[in-house]
């Protein structure tokens, strides 16, 4: 979205920038769909029952306000105004849809039952938000398409924020949120059935987790110019509150809806005048909202008197967090906090949700009550954990306890290495306002920098500058982009590649390596690149081939993109090497024969290959022919141009990335669960003895 215009406003009217009526349309649109796009998809929903046709047609109402609200204006209420339009326009597609299996009198009644009657937000608007959340957690849905799709579809949340709240990379997301819907659409889940007992309490603690994702996304916003985005706090406790309702002898609603009303009571101390982050001990207490305490207090109160009337049991997730909030709330100063009973909270947590998230937050209790130094060896014990290797309160947290250690050098590298990996705007000009604390005026050269001048030598051929980038990104992201060179110690390095590349190949860790030493040698940090030591390669042995059965499935799985599957195939038919696939420019191929200029020689493949081929370099006269999934950002552009594609902007396809999809996609084959290397395609079976 374009940002918002600085031009005036007058009456009750907004802000009225250039056109007929001067309305950042954009801006309007997305407010009103970040506060309203749950109850618009439910109420949609109820015509379409169908999720995906549901978001579809919800989003084309979005299209259609961008396109007549700039001549018209923003209406009086815009939420009623995108509902209208989504109920009018999936009437429309019901009636395309069924057209030749019903007459024209139910047609008549469907179009009476879809008016919209009512504006958003009043009649039974709430009832279906509620039955669109438990719908999202149907039994029927794995547990990871739940969370993702509820994430969507309730919290209008992006697939890109939904990923960094779960700890999970963008493709992952976008294909589960697919699989949920077509998982509804496949067993034609009703989303009209009332909900009895049995269905609620089977489903509550499905719903209490997302609800309490979409809490957090509001708590701490993952992306954009604010921390906080009250919309989805307000969200998420509207439902946790008519969830404890629907199931009120559940302790863990209440608990849940304790531990989000105590949250929520500080929001208004969390920021300071310009935005910025307010961290909890310097928090001005006073302004801590005292109705949101009490209501929070009561709900503990309640999730308590119900879990001492059943069997002797240990308390849930949300009990033991809410419990650790009321020990912060029950605090009239920092100094009064009791972070020796939050630390044993914690302990308890860890023992019931082992999660590396939880482990971290233990590390900040026990840092207060039992001293930074113990804080921070439980936080190093966490820096080899794949969950949190590209998780930004890990060197934060780390960063604070050096810096209450006196090690001031190192605590303003884990700063600046933590901003560098926070896309939330105010928490990185935060982290980097403690970096620069304390620090010398003159730094010297910076990592970020230093990097992309080492990428542009001339001297540096295609392919080596390929190779170049994936480790320094990953090196930039370890470190952080303003790390100063001379400050880098060995330790780093080490702790870096043992984080990225531990489990690797000795051909791959030995390949980073080799890229770091170049870099190192030039950058003078020889030194500290001696941290890594050579691993040496395994005895030679080609990989066996993939089972007949098994290539066929997936060669010919068409739910698996065209660019993939044509990747696959060229590697199995043609035998040449992953590189020299990737390197393939839509210049270099020659389809009457079937094969393409490969370096000094020629690729070949299979006749029957090429029609898709055709289909993947359809449009486009040169530049790769296997490109990444979306266009990069300003600072992930390639330094040579001839690794972008002229027509859609998106970069070549690098190899990390193509043997991590091929490996997620072969997960399912490989008995230890790991998924296989792209080599497997090349392999064949060895022939027999004459």
């Amino acid at each position: 979205m374009t940002p918002p215009s600085d031009g005036p406003g007058g009456g009750t009217s907004a802000a009225r920038p250039a056109g007929a009526h001067g309305v950042d349309v954009q801006a309007a649109v997305a407010a009103v769909w970040r506060l309203e796009s749950a109850r618009i998809t439910a109420a949609v929903v109820r015509i379409t029952r169908d999720v995906g046709a549901a978001e579809e047609v919800a989003q084309d109402a979005v299209v259609a306000a961008l396109q007549q609200w700039p001549a018209t204006g923003v209406p009086a209420n815009p939420a009623a105004w995108l509902t209208t339009v989504a109920k009018r326009r999936a009437v429309d597609r019901v009636r395309r849809a069924e057209r030749e299996e019903r007459g024209q009198a139910d047609l008549a009644r469907e179009q009476d039952t879809a008016q919209p009657g009512p504006p958003a937000g009043e009649a039974d608007e709430p009832a279906d938000v509620l039955r669109l959340l438990f719908l999202t957690c149907h039994p029927v849905l794995p547990p990871q398409s739940r969370i993702a799709l509820t994430l969507r579809l309730l919290g209008g949340l992006t697939p890109d924020e939904i990923a960094r709240a779960l700890l999970l990379d963008t493709t992952t997301v976008t294909r589960r949120i697919a699989e949920g819907k077509r998982l509804l659409a496949r067993d034609r889940v009703d989303f009209t059935a009332a909900l009895d007992a049995g269905e609620v309490a089977d489903r509550v603690g499905p719903v209490l987790e997302v609800v309490y994702l979409l809490f957090n996304e509001g708590y701490a916003a993952t992306l954009g110019k604010d921390l906080i985005r009250p919309d989805l706090c307000l969200t998420a406790l509207r439902l946790g509150r008519t969830l404890a309702h629907l199931a009120p002898d559940e302790p863990e609603a209440h608990g849940l809806v304790a531990l989000m009303e105590l949250q929520a009571s500080r929001q208004a101390a969390r920021t300071g005048p310009d935005g910025e982050p307010v961290q909890l001990h310097e928090q001005n207490r006073g302004r801590w909202d005292p109705l949101l305490i009490r209501r929070g207090f009561e709900a503990m109160l309640r999730a308590r008197d119900l879990l001492a009337g059943r069997r002797p049991g240990p308390p849930g997730p949300y009990l033991l967090q809410a419990a650790i909030a009321v020990c912060h709330a029950q605090a009239r100063t920092a100094g009064e906090t009791d972070w020796a009973q939050i630390a044993a909270l914690y302990e308890a947590l860890a023992h019931l949700l082992p999660t590396p998230v939880v482990q971290l937050n233990r590390a900040v209790a026990v840092g207060r009550a039992e001293g930074p130094q113990a804080g921070l060896d439980l936080a190093d014990s966490l820096h080899l954990d794949p969950a949190l290797q590209d998780y930004h309160l890990l060197p934060s947290v780390r960063a604070d306890l050096l810096q209450r250690l006196g090690r001031t050098a190192e605590a303003r590298a884990e700063f600046r290495r933590a901003a560098g990996l926070t896309r939330n705007a105010a928490e990185r000009a935060f982290l980097l306002r403690r970096a620069e604390g304390g620090q010398d005026a003159h730094r010297g050269r910076e990592l970020g920098p230093a990097t992309v001048e080492f990428l542009a030598q001339a001297a540096l051929d295609p392919a080596s500058r390929r190779s170049y980038e994936q480790t320094l990104r990953r090196l930039r992201t370890g470190l952080g982009e303003s790390a100063a060179l001379d400050e880098i110690t060995a330790d780093q390095i080490a702790r870096v590649f043992a984080t990225a590349w531990g489990d690797a190949a000795p051909a791959t860790w030995n390949r980073h390596r080799g890229a770091l030493r170049s870099f190192a040698a030039w950058a003078g940090l020889t030194t500290a690149a001696d941290a890594v030591p050579r691993r040496a390669a395994a005895p030679a042995a080609g990989p066996a081939p993939l089972p007949r059965s098994s290539l066929r499935a997936l060669l010919g799985d068409s739910t698996v993109p065209a660019r993939d599957r044509l990747l696959w195939t060229l590697l199995h038919e043609s035998g040449a090497a992953v590189a020299a696939v990737l390197a393939l420019d839509v210049e270099d191929l020659d389809l009457p024969h079937h094969r393409a200029r490969s370096g000094g020689a020629y690729l070949c493949w299979h006749p029957r290959t090429t029609p898709l081929v055709r289909e993947l370099a359809r449009g486009r006269d040169h530049g790769p022919l296997f490109l990444s999934s979306r266009r990069p950002g300003p600072a992930r552009t390639p330094p040579d141009p001839a690794d972008r594609c002229p027509v859609t902007g998106r970069r070549r396809l690098s190899y990390e990335r193509a043997e991590y999809l091929f490996k997620q996609a072969t997960r399912r084959l490989d008995p230890a669960g790991r998924g296989f290397t792209l080599r497997r395609l090349r392999a064949r079976p060895a022939r027999p003895a004459r």
